[in-house]
């Protein structure tokens, strides 16, 4: 049985008000992210696809594959997308020391800072799978990060949920202002390959505009 929620509920983003689930706006305005790359072959097909529909989405990366792929990552900045931090060795925040958890994530601020960020120095933060201490989101929004969640989760990382299930676990949650999450990863991909390119017809036949988070 899954752990994870689709949609996040009033009561979880009132317990953790701390961190940006969604950005409410009166416009059609959504925020697409994907985790966990970059990711040679499928990150470049998921720029591929935000450039078909015009869509700009933001990133969160993790240090390591920064450092093994710089020429997807520089990719990522050259076609307008924003970046976020993602640890650099995507760390379950609950089972890390402290003093690992932080040191891990300078790791990646320091991969990130390697390259020339421009419009895109947006201090993002997003706690793999969601799951991070009190005291660690303190210390890194102190740094002037602020830490992003989401309100809508495809799970497209869950190999026992069909394409179509993905693709219905965002469709039919999205409004404005949602924070959507995508994986732009091995593990993902087959659910993925699917549900971006139908998601993105569905907001732009539904008069949304795909944003950066900033």
């Amino acid at each position: 049985m899954a752990y994870y929620w689709i949609k996040t509920n009033w009561l979880i983003k009132r317990v953790f008000s701390k961190f940006i689930w969604d950005l409410p706006t009166s416009e059609n305005v959504v925020y697409l992210t994907f985790d966990d790359g970059p990711t040679p072959e499928i990150t470049t097909w998921t720029l591929a696809q935000l450039k078909n529909y015009d869509a700009k989405a933001t990133f969160f990366c993790i240090g390591n594959n920064i450092e093994k792929h710089p020429t997807v990552f520089q990719t990522i900045l050259n076609e307008g997308h924003a970046i976020g931090n993602h640890t650099f060795n995507h760390l379950k925040g609950w089972e890390t020391t402290n003093a690992a958890y932080l040191e891990n994530f300078e790791l990646c601020s320091l991969a990130i800072s390697r390259f020339e960020m421009g419009e895109q120095t947006a201090k993002l933060f997003r706690p793999p799978y969601g799951k991070i201490r009190k005291y660690q989101a303190r210390k890194i929004r102190e740094l002037g990060y602020k830490i992003i969640m989401w309100d809508v989760l495809s799970a497209d990382f869950d190999a026992a949920i069909t394409p179509e299930k993905c693709l219905e676990n965002v469709v039919k949650n999205i409004k404005r202002g949602s924070i959507i999450v995508f994986h732009d990863s091995v593990k993902s991909f087959r659910n993925l390959e699917y549900a971006l390119p139908k998601t993105l017809a569905f907001l732009k036949d539904n008069g949304f505009r795909c944003e950066v988070i900033r």
